[in-house]
């Protein structure tokens, strides 16, 4: 098995420079002399927030996502702005979509969301000791909130009515720790 490092790239050619993401083509060299491409889509990292009212509840967002055509059930979550801290993202996010505000947070780690060829990665935080404040929705943002024990969320995806994977995998996570 070959392993890909950036001293294997020939090239490299950006095709597209969008808002949200960029994709670029490159051409790498393997161990045995080949060449392939791979296509990669570059993305600034985002972070995903496990919001706690309570110890046995968490906050849950319904949106609408057009990539998919329908409406998924959700953790809180978005984008990393240019320049900004991952706890800062977490912190804005969490007020923006769902009106929460947290005085505690805890880091819970990152992860790739698809590593086969995207280099996105998410950071993961817990918020608890929360307060509810005005949520301040972006103008294109249409979001439920939801607050239900964490149980009654891992039943959504373990039914299959929940299908986002980030939110699958911070709920198993905290019910592991919790376990």
């Amino acid at each position: 098995m070959a392993l890909f490092t950036k001293k294997h790239k020939i090239s490299s050619r950006r095709i597209h420079e969008g808002s949200i993401i960029n994709l670029r083509i490159d051409q790498l060299r393997l161990e045995d002399g080949n060449t392939t491409t791979r296509e990669v889509i570059e993305h600034p990292g985002g972070v995903v927030v496990i919001c706690q009212p309570k110890p046995d509840q968490v906050v849950l967002i319904k949106q609408y996502r057009y990539s998919l055509d329908r409406e998924l059930i959700e953790l809180p979550a978005g984008r990393i702005d240019n320049g900004e801290e991952p706890i800062e993202a977490a912190k804005r996010e969490l007020i923006e979509e769902t009106g929460y505000q947290a005085k505690k947070w805890q880091s819970k780690g990152v992860f790739a969301t698809a590593p086969g060829f995207c280099n996105e990665l998410l950071h993961l935080f817990l918020a608890s000791d929360v307060a509810v404040v005005e949520r301040q929705l972006d103008d294109d943002e249409e979001i439920e909130v939801i607050t239900l024990p964490i149980k009654q969320a891992w039943a959504l995806a373990t039914s299959g009515e929940m299908i986002d994977t980030k939110t699958i995998a911070a709920l198993a996570l905290i019910l592991q720790e919790q376990a």
